[in-house]
């Protein structure tokens, strides 16, 4: 056949006869011939999504030296090189160079363990051509083909449909609902959204239940789950907030470095100091100043969280996403599969007059039962699900241990509510012959079987079993069936109990049974039957919370994070979720994707204001999902989002830090930064909670870190201004940094999380690393350090003691001090003595060992020679340990600190 076929982007398929389908897309019955396929790939390409290169090891090692701090420290390096100080140069280049080796690694195993299990795409499908089925790799269809689709088929490309029988779909990776679509051929408006355009089949969506043919009419980037991905390709992402930080932080830093540079050298020349030993002072300076080990301080705080977050079941693409979701102050989660567990259940049975009996359990295993119930209304629930079994097309059986499951996500959990109130189906399917069945199509909202019991004689007339919408069903009954047998029907009380269910978020079927006055001819309909039925009540369906997702999401309120739910779902079936989770009270925090278009969109003053109000939004698609998240950022939300399926790709990208579900598609894992193996919400929270920790222990890295290089610039000025000889050498600084800051810095990375850290509120998004609290600790910490070491140099050099052993002494001192204020460090609101030291052995096995070490080096020849040293008496150690413990002027901080808060 020659290619006759039409572009496929943008053409209504839905809304074309099966006649112009054929036309426009140059196929017929018989299928494309070989030579056409041919000709057609090469036009279109595969059918596939293009996958994203992973990032080689040159580009990941790249990406951990993309730091201003990083930068700061080259400059500084080069320094060294360009005075001779190769020493220094080395060391900081090692420090460069362990960063960036500590991060990659991290990064290259997290980027293993997000390795995608399965393309979206790469799937089979069954295709006519020249006149034959046969089955081809998905990735070779092509636009024109007729494809065969069977129940549990994931459909391999968009699909007009030709032909369906029975035909349910499982779209919610697509469209966020959890229930199966009824699926018809014929033809619809061209304004039909995406969610209701019941004769499209598209690609990644699973057939559940019946048969279906049609014709493709877009392949790969062409298609529903194409436009997405484009959508995500040029979309900008949010910045995360601990980059913001960094970079606002080592502008900071590099201000003050300056700064004290400039003081030092206009001091120096005025005292008529030699150009060229000022220099010398000032990278002195410039090393002591600069936090070398900060760097690698924070990619191992972050490496540890990553760690901590794998095993609770958080899996880290990018280490800068630990923090991120620590920082987040809004939380804009998906309904279908993240609070709720993706499985339909059968929850109530309301028996008439209005007997509500609540079935324990969830999801498609029978674990669970109905209570305890007086013997009549036992028999009644007993009645109902009987009936529901005879009219049901799933199944639900044992194998191998474990329960398996096909069929219809309705008819499956009438099933487990079958299994719960003692009913075996099999048996109840053994015990009656089926002589026809109407199977649901939603054009009749029902589904109905006629059957015999088994035993029953010619002259009985034939039963039949009904399930359906309510205001299908009811018209049929003349009874409905009470406890106490049948009664007459009360309309009324009917119409009350289904307003209940719906308003708490129920879906509801009608079950009904009765007689049929003759044996049916073919699979006649209700209105040809005339049946004489009687209502056995209603069942609610819910797809129900996951277990511990309410206390989740009390933690994330306490914690003082907004929880918002975004869901394609309908508003009454999300408010009740909402309500049950605390997330919203009232309809007036709830919108709907239809409401936003009439208040004019995200763009408009109206809808900004309300997104600012809302907590629950429905029936929204892709592209209004992404733009709350968008309106969200907007008013200065560090916004996660969490989602699983195709249609939270967009979202998930514009998001300060998007988080996708383990089960979740492959366009949603490579858009996130952040894969959630469970699935589970609680394990959102929990990230949240090591994102907390996460960043805690960077502020007491950084604590511990700026206020070590503050007293050491604090006693180089006052030494420079006292007219005193430099108080520590360039290589003597590099080595207080390496066995107090380099080790201790890295030791406090290990902290255990502290208590409390889920009560308090997220910090400004705007606020900086160092805000008020940092820069008080820092300065007092910083200020008395650095006073006391000075006061120690300037007694000892007056004192007469020789130059060299006085530098001797005042290093012996300044590690002590080191010791004393890694401690210290170790809270920024409780005291150190309240601190368990079980909570971080490292650290306090690096302090014994660091301060073992420089104690060996006063005895080492080779260490007395490179860095000036020599052994001190124990008196004289003595000496130094009680003047380091002047650091304990922060534990007075602290508590008047507390004194003030309470």
């Amino acid at each position: 056949m020659r290619d006759t076929s039409e572009p496929p982007a943008g053409v209504p398929w839905h809304s074309l006869s099966i006649e112009d389908v054929h036309t426009r897309l140059g196929t017929s019955g018989r299928g494309l011939s070989r030579e056409e396929v041919a000709r057609r790939q090469e036009r279109d390409g595969p059918n596939a999504l293009p996958a994203a290169r992973p990032p080689g090891i040159s580009g990941i090692v790249l990406h951990q030296v993309k730091s201003p701090l990083i930068y700061i420290l080259l400059i500084a390096g080069v320094i060294s090189v360009l005075i001779g100080d190769i020493k220094d140069a080395a060391f900081i280049i090692l420090v460069v160079v362990i960063n960036a080796v500590i991060g990659a690694v991290q990064e290259w195993k997290a980027e293993q363990s997000a390795l995608e299990l399965q393309g979206l795409l790469r799937v089979t499908a069954r295709v006519r051509r020249d006149d034959r089925w046969q089955t081809v790799p998905a990735e070779e269809l092509v636009v024109g083909d007729l494809v065969l689709m069977d129940t549990g088929n994931r459909v391999p490309a968009d699909i007009r449909l030709l032909h369906a029988a029975n035909l349910t779909v499982d779209e919610s990776l697509l469209t966020g609902e959890s229930a199966a679509v009824q699926k018809a051929v014929g033809v619809l408006d061209e304004d039909t959204p995406v969610s209701d355009r019941t004769n499209m089949a598209y690609a990644g969506s699973t057939v559940v239940t019946g048969r279906g043919c049609g014709a493709v009419t877009g392949t790969g980037t062409v298609t529903e789950v194409g436009s997405i991905a484009r959508a995500v390709s040029g979309t900008e992402s949010a910045k995360p907030p601990l980059l913001i930080r960094m970079e606002d932080f080592s502008r900071k830093v590099g201000l003050l470095i300056v700064a004290a540079s400039l003081v030092m050298a206009l001091a120096a020349l005025s005292r008529g100091v030699p150009p060229v030993e000022v220099f010398f002072l000032a990278v002195a300076l410039v090393v002591a100043a600069i936090p070398e080990g900060l760097p690698v301080a924070i990619t191992v705080a972050l490496s540890i969280a990553s760690s901590r977050m794998a095993r609770r079941n958080v899996i880290v693409r990018k280490l800068a996403a630990v923090e991120s979701l620590g920082s987040c102050t809004t939380i804009a989660t998906d309904k279908t599969g993240t609070l709720t567990v993706n499985e339909q259940t059968a929850r109530v049975v309301v028996v008439p007059p209005g007997e509500r009996v609540e079935a324990s359990g969830a999801g498609y295993t029978p674990d669970g039962a109905v209570p305890p119930l007086p013997p009549a209304l036992a028999a009644a629930v007993r009645h109902l699900a009987r009936t529901a079994v005879i009219c049901n097309g799933g199944s639900l059986y044992q194998e191998d241990g474990r329960w398996v499951h096909y069929g219809d996500a309705m008819d499956v959990a009438l099933l487990t509510l079958a299994y719960k109130t003692g009913l075996d189906p099999d048996r109840v399917r053994n015990s009656v012959r089926v002589v026809a069945e109407v199977p649901f199509e939603s054009e009749r909202m029902y589904a109905a079987v006629y059957y015999r019991d088994i035993g029953d004689t010619a002259d009985t007339r034939p039963g039949v079993a009904v399930k359906g919408a309510l205001e299908v069903v009811l018209p049929y009954c003349a009874t409905m069936t009470t406890a106490d047998g049948p009664v007459p029907l009360d309309a009324a009380t009917v119409d009350e109990s289904f307003g209940w269910l719906m308003e708490n978020g129920y879906r509801v079927l009608a079950v009904a049974d009765g007689r049929v006055p003759s044996p049916p001819e073919g699979a006649p309909d209700l209105p040809a039957a005339a049946p004489s039925l009687s209502l056995l009540g209603l069942v609610g369906f819910i797809d129900p919370l996951r277990p511990d997702v309410k206390e989740a999401v009390g933690v994330a309120h306490g914690a003082g994070i907004d929880v918002v739910m975004i869901t394609g779902d309908h508003p009454r079936t999300a408010l009740a979720i909402a309500r049950d989770l605390d997330i919203a009270r009232s309809e007036d925090e709830v919108m709907t994707g239809r409401q936003m278009d009439e208040m004019g969109g995200p763009g408009s003053p109206s809808v900004a204001a309300a997104i600012g109000r809302t907590r629950v939004f429905a029936r929204v698609s892709p592209v209004q999902k992404m733009e709350i998240v968008d309106a969200l950022v907007g008013r200065g939300h560090f916004v996660a989002v969490t989602g699983d399926g195709v249609n939270d790709a967009p979202a998930l990208r514009r998001a300060n830090i998007g988080v996708a579900m383990g089960s979740g598609t492959d366009v949603a894992k490579d858009t996130a930064a952040l894969i959630v193996t469970d699935d589970t919400f609680s394990s959102i929270v929990a990230g949240v909670e090591e994102g907390r920790f996460a960043y805690d222990n960077i502020r007491k890295v950084t604590y511990l870190l700026i206020s070590a290089g503050l007293s050491e610039v604090v006693l180089f000025i006052l030494a420079l201004l006292a007219g005193l000889p430099i108080p520590l050498l360039a290589v003597q600084l590099l080595w207080l940094n390496l066995v107090t800051n380099g080790i201790q810095g890295v030791a406090l990375a290990f902290e255990a999380g502290e208590e409390g850290a889920m009560q308090r509120r997220p910090r400004d998004p705007a606020e900086g690393i160092f805000n008020g609290l940092m820069v008080r600790e820092t300065l007092l910490s910083g200020m008395t350090v650095g006073v006391a070491a000075f006061s120690a140099f300037w007694w000892l050099t007056a004192s007469g003691v020789e130059e060299t052993m006085a530098r001797n002494l005042l290093l012996l001192l300044m590690v002590l001090f080191g010791n004393f204020h890694a401690f210290n460090c170790r809270s920024e609101y409780r005291s150190l003595f309240r601190v368990p030291l079980r909570d971080n052995t490292v650290l306090v096995l690096g302090v014994v060992l660091m301060q073992g070490l420089h104690i060996l080096s006063l005895h080492v020849p080779v260490m007395q020679d490179l860095l000036g040293l020599a052994p001190v008496t124990l008196e004289q150690w003595s000496a130094c340990l009680a003047v380091a413990a002047v650091v304990v002027v922060m534990e007075a901080f602290k508590f008047f600190r507390r004194g003030n808060e309470t």
